[in-house]
């Protein structure tokens, strides 16, 4: 029997067990899905996972044979288990987007990342639930329910893409990969003591994943080390003919990959803004900003200069009156239903809702969405903000030579279960269009529901295409501080 600790096991660990022969990849997965079976169906209930694989463990036999004829491992991600937001194409699996109009919606083919996954050598586990068609934060789906966070069984893992979270910090598989609108990579990473990238858009290609808001829909990992990110980062960024947006990545994703920015002294001479407007002043906000201050000294400490920024950027005003994600929601999902095949239940949000085909909780945002176009001046308007906070942001950077800019990814802790998410600062991203990479800074005091305290996530917010620099500065911080830790009881 295999003395092998799968548990927070990380990519290099695995690699370095099945080279020394000492676990399979069928090992692997046989623990995953037990974990899933014993923690997620049973025990606490954390209700993240919506499909398992059925496949999973013929796909790790068939890496087992490859490895056994060759010795060699197949690729970068050689066996390692995958936890897919159910929003994201994977062959012979439905994409229920979280919804039960989708329930038999099987695609043809994998999506452009899930190939490149495939082909770096990872089996897809799982499908993650997520907030139904990844339109809010709290992770509740007409398809599976409510998922828990394994931190604090009384609150909601984020969203979201909080299936994916929930899971991974659970140790139901090794790498995780949401999609991200506003706040749906970064809410689940801060919420669950996670790393978490939102890439510059058109580093990761959406062909294949159910559109939200094409003017800012992206994807990327949700892993438990900023290694594991990087190395998912490396497999599923490049150009797809499929999306135009990835053209822009073309020259520039650096040769050697992003894992050559792993570097231990990376804070060491970056000049790093703290973006004060996007830390909250009541009472509520104080658990966040005493842990955010702290975090603040480590950078400074480890060779960072810390440069005050008292531009005003209000984060719910860029929800709402620069966000395209509502306005955008309607048309951009009803072309893609109308595409499915003529035996599902519904080919437009309208019809959706008509047949009750939803959970209730969304009823008002669907509500909302149907009234909006992308036909409106108000559509246009936000879409002239969205530049202009794109200048304002790249000016304030280069005035003050930035390097990169932090702030907690929300101001509050993530919200119990039955309450909405509030106060979160990943729109700057989002409508930017700019990478932001999310990482554990600690955990709020402990209670009876949280015996370690609820996670706390912050930003680390650059130009676009500075993933190096960003993956530099996030993993140093790492290095230094050590935040992660697995959830209890788990």
């Amino acid at each position: 029997m295999s003395k092998f600790d799968f548990i927070e096991a990380t990519i290099d660990d695995i690699h370095a067990a099945i080279l020394a022969k000492e676990i399979s990849c069928l090992d692997l997965v046989e623990f995953y899905l037990k974990r899933i079976d014993s923690y997620d169906k049973q025990g606490p209930s954390l209700n993240s996972i919506i499909l398992i694989n059925p496949r999973a463990r013929e796909e790790a036999e068939k890496k087992d044979e490859e490895f056994n004829k060759t010795g060699k491992l197949t690729g970068p991600l050689h066996g390692i288990p995958v936890l897919l937001k159910d929003n994201i194409d994977a062959f012979g699996m439905p994409t229920t987007a979280g919804s039960l109009s989708l329930a038999d919606n099987v695609p043809k083919a994998d999506s452009f990342l899930i190939a490149r996954l495939r082909s770096a050598g990872a089996i897809i586990i799982a499908k993650a639930n997520l907030h139904e068609f990844a339109i809010w934060g709290e992770t509740i789906s007409s398809i599976l329910g409510q998922t828990l966070n394994p931190y604090d069984l009384s609150r909601t893992p984020g969203g979201s893409s909080g299936g994916t979270g929930a899971g991974i910090a659970a140790n139901f598989g090794v790498i995780g990969i949401g999609s991200d609108s506003v706040n749906s990579i970064r809410s689940p990473a801060s919420a669950n003591c996670l790393v978490g990238i939102r890439p510059t858009l058109g580093l990761v290609s959406r062909t294949g994943i159910v559109p939200y808001s094409h003017t800012q829909d992206t994807a990327g990992p949700i892993c438990r080390t900023v290694k594991d990110a990087v190395l998912t980062l490396d497999a599923i960024s490049g150009y797809d003919s499929d999306d135009a947006e990835t053209a822009w990545s073309v020259g520039l994703i650096p040769n050697r990959g992003y894992s050559a920015s792993l570097k231990k002294d990376g804070m060491k001479g970056k000049r790093i803004g703290l973006l004060e407007s996007f830390f909250g002043k009541e009472e509520i906000n104080a658990e966040v900003n005493l842990i955010a201050k702290k975090a603040i000294e480590v950078f400074s400490k480890n060779g960072a200069e810390m440069i005050s920024l008292a531009e005003l950027i209000d984060s719910p005003w860029l929800v709402s009156n620069v966000s395209v994600h509502m306005d955008e929601l309607k048309d951009h999902l009803n072309s893609y239903l109308l595409k499915l095949p003529p035996n599902l239940p519904a080919h437009s949000l309208e019809e959706i809702m008509a047949k009750g085909l939803y959970h209730p909780s969304i009823k008002t945002n669907l509500d909302t969405a149907i009234a909006l176009s992308t036909e409106t001046s108000e559509y246009k308007q936000k879409l002239m903000r969205r530049a202009e906070i794109r200048i304002r942001i790249i000016k304030l950077m280069a005035d003050n030579q930035l390097d990169a800019i932090v702030f907690p990814h929300q101001q509050q802790l993530v919200c119990k279960v039955g309450e909405s998410q509030q106060q979160r600062n990943g729109v700057l991203s989002s409508v930017s269009g700019f990478p932001s990479m999310a990482i554990p800074i600690g955990f709020s005091a402990p209670t009876p529901d949280a015996p370690l305290g609820v996670p706390i996530g912050l930003e680390i917010f650059g130009r676009p295409w500075s993933e190096p620099l960003l993956i530099e500065i996030a993993y140093s911080f790492e290095q230094a501080t050590q935040f992660r830790k697995a959830p209890l009881g788990f």
